[in-house]
């Protein structure tokens, strides 16, 4: 099988630039847009922010190496990566490819009411202040048993097209698209909210730390971000970093991706809780901060509709860059391994992760009251990717590099033989074989527990 591998080209990212807006893209997403910033509001905001980035600085970029090293020294899918180095770790490659099947298939369907509400910016269906209505106009939307499956599908076909040009028709020409877009959509979001009137309490909420709200959960929930935001342990990083030349600058790549991974979520920050708390709503809303609390955030503000419509297009943008990361996993394997076409993989992969999908949207409709262990279709698989899979992959990762390849190979992977200069070599050997796979442990632990 390795042989029949070796044999078959593989394709390359055509610049160093696309492969670092693609990979950065696939870590930009919901995460960013959507969860960090109701969880910076949740947590104290200052404080939880300086624990986060802390982590970011130590976790994010040990894993965020390690994974890209491995992925160019096996030139392999996620799965046939960990086969490559261990017969024994093939688990732990597969577990990543269904990781990455399973959150797309209900990644698609929050992508999917993204589109709806971009319709309803548009329309002027959300210009309303009040939480309630809004509130119940989302319930109503989720709960369609048809219209969210619709939409559902638009989001998959959108993932579709741009996979099944390849690395770099494809995903590549995409991302040098999307991620300047996003950028741009995003500074302009943040520099109107930051100068609304009273945006200096919501920036000093977000930007002040207040150490007496520090607690061992508060540690837990940033080190549970990062970790998430960065798309590790889902074999994404592996997979994109098996398309990468062997002069590429690994050490170099694995700061700059976290990097403009926290811009983004900084950025959202700034767009979403300085205009919070300028206009009087909570800043703690949860999940609903984004379809509930920000419209009516708009609503108060000089041009909303303009600044709704461009926000829900930032987060579809955002969305997309990770949905594409996701399919590509999948793909990536069923053509290394079952030696398919790249469109033939493509247009299975996304129709089975469509009807897959489609569970999880009527979960909020007529399957409600369908439980399996207490929970709905989109709550099962939100605990299983989320508590289970990731974090496991994420430990297993650290093992894998850090003691069964050993961190001698994986440092001459990365400095291409000592070509490359990795400054941190020996304070990255400690934190994946020590600090890394202990902190994971924890969060693991935690998660299930």
């Amino acid at each position: 099988m390795e042989t029949k591998q070796k044999t078959t080209e593989r394709e390359q990212w055509g610049s160093k630039t696309g492969f670092l807006l693609a990979a950065a893209g696939s870590a930009v997403g919901l995460g960013n847009l959507w969860k960090f910033p109701y969880m910076a509001g949740k947590n104290g905001g200052g404080v939880f922010v300086f624990v986060y980035i802390a982590i970011l600085v130590t976790i994010g970029f040990t894993l965020m190496a390690g994974e890209l090293t491995l992925g160019r020294y096996t030139q392999l899918n996620a799965l046939g990566a960990y086969r490559k180095i261990s017969k024994k770790l093939t688990w732990v490659g597969a577990m990543g490819v269904l990781t990455a099947f399973l959150i797309l298939s209900y990644y698609s369907v929050i992508g999917g009411w993204v589109i709806n509400y971009i319709i309803k910016s548009v329309t002027g269906a959300i210009s309303i202040s009040d939480t309630e209505t809004l509130g119940n106009m989302f319930g109503t939307m989720i709960s369609n048993p048809i219209q969210p499956i619709l939409y559902h599908a638009v989001f998959m076909i959108i993932t579709l097209v741009i996979v099944f040009g390849g690395i770099g028709d494809g995903i590549e020409k995409a991302s040098k698209i999307m991620m300047p877009a996003l950028f741009i959509m995003i500074i302009a979001l943040a520099i109107r909210s930051v100068t609304l009137p009273g945006a200096s309490a919501g920036l000093e909420f977000f930007l002040k730390p207040d150490f007496s709200k520090l607690s061992i959960g508060l540690v837990l929930d940033a080190l549970g971000q990062v970790f998430f935001s960065l798309s590790l342990g889902m074999g994404i990083i592996i997979t994109y970093g098996s398309y990468l030349p062997k002069n590429e600058n690994i050490p170099q790549s694995a700061v700059f991706i976290p990097v403009v991974d926290t811009a983004v979520a900084l950025l959202a920050g700034f767009a979403i809780l300085p205009a919070v708390f300028a206009l009087g709503f909570e800043p703690s809303a949860g999940p609903g901060l984004m379809f509930v609390t920000l419209p009516a955030v708009f609503a108060k503000m000089p041009f909303g509709s303009l600044f709704a419509l461009l926000f829900f297009v930032l987060v579809l943008l955002a969305a997309l860059t990770s949905s594409i990361s996701l399919l590509e996993v999948c793909v990536s394997y069923v053509v290394d391994e079952w030696k398919w076409s790249r469109k033939k993989t493509t247009m299975v992969l996304a129709l089975a992760i469509f009807l897959i999908g489609v569970p999880t949207s009527l979960s909020f409709g007529p399957w409600a009251d369908i439980k399996i262990f207490g929970k709905n279709f989109f709550d099962l698989y939100d605990f299983i990717t989320s508590n289970v899979f990731l974090p496991l992959g994420g430990l297993m990762s650290c093992i894998t590099i850090g003691w069964v390849w050993g961190t001698d190979n994986a440092i001459k992977e990365a400095t291409s033989n000592g070509k490359v200069k990795f400054a941190l070599a020996k304070v990255w050997c400690f934190l994946i074989k020590w600090v890394a796979p202990v902190a994971i442990g924890i969060v693991f632990y935690r998660s299930i527990f």
